[in-house]
């Protein structure tokens, strides 16, 4: 199937599935949860809902990682969509997907910001707040209720399923950012694309430095 078809099709069921078959919306509920979070009142909150809803926020992080450098080389940059996808996950990040074009070239000089993202010391930093929030969630959260919530609140089950999503779609954006760098391996590709979030978070402490050129 067309990729871009898929990628549509995949935003559009998604949304339809959010709206039509999803756990019903506790609005209140939702409302305390966030207040609750940014408000860093976190002992009121399962630490495994924290912590899936912190390492949402490190996959957009992953995906700027990689998608900042990509715009800069797309018709269409790629910051509204970061915007979007703070306040959308997912919903926000897959436009972007169908609209780019696949490109393994990069021109021009990196600025400071993408410098930053680019380095090895921001895969580090992002890998060192996963390990954080994971033996966080594991640790200390509660299974039972986290089930509970997933199958019964609209939020929390979508949430957790944009998780999955933004596992399942790293491998449409690695192969051009490895190309990018010359770094033409197909067991890294692999690797990287099929063990989830642990993998895209060693290739951004691991990928050669991009190269500027005019």
């Amino acid at each position: 199937m067309n990729r871009k078809l898929a990628l549509w099709l995949l935003w559009g069921g998604f949304i339809a599935y959010i709206l039509l078959l999803a756990p019903p919306l506790h609005l209140e509920e939702t409302l305390t949860l966030l207040k609750n979070i940014l408000t860093l009142q976190w002992t009121a909150i399962n630490p495994i809902i924290l912590s899936l809803f912190s390492l949402v926020g490190i996959w957009l992080l992953i995906y700027s990682g990689v998608l900042f450098i990509d715009g800069r080389m797309q018709s269409i940059p790629f910051w509204p969509f970061a915007l979007a996808s703070v306040g959308s996950g997912v919903l926000g990040l897959l436009p972007y997907l169908a609209f780019r074009e696949p490109n393994q070239e990069f021109s021009g000089q990196k600025d400071a910001f993408l410098n930053l993202l680019d380095s090895r010391f921001f895969g580090i930093v992002l890998s060192f707040s996963t390990l954080v929030l994971l033996v966080y969630g594991f640790t200390l959260g509660d299974w039972g209720d986290f089930v509970q919530q997933f199958l019964s609140d609209r939020f929390i089950n979508g949430m957790s399923l944009a998780f999955c999503l933004f596992c399942l779609l790293f491998p449409t954006v690695l192969g051009d950012d490895m190309a990018r760098r010359r770094w033409n391996n197909s067991q890294v590709f692999w690797a990287v694309a099929f063990v989830p979030l642990i993998g895209p978070l060693a290739y951004l402490c691991l990928r050669p430095s991009l190269q500027s050129n005019n």
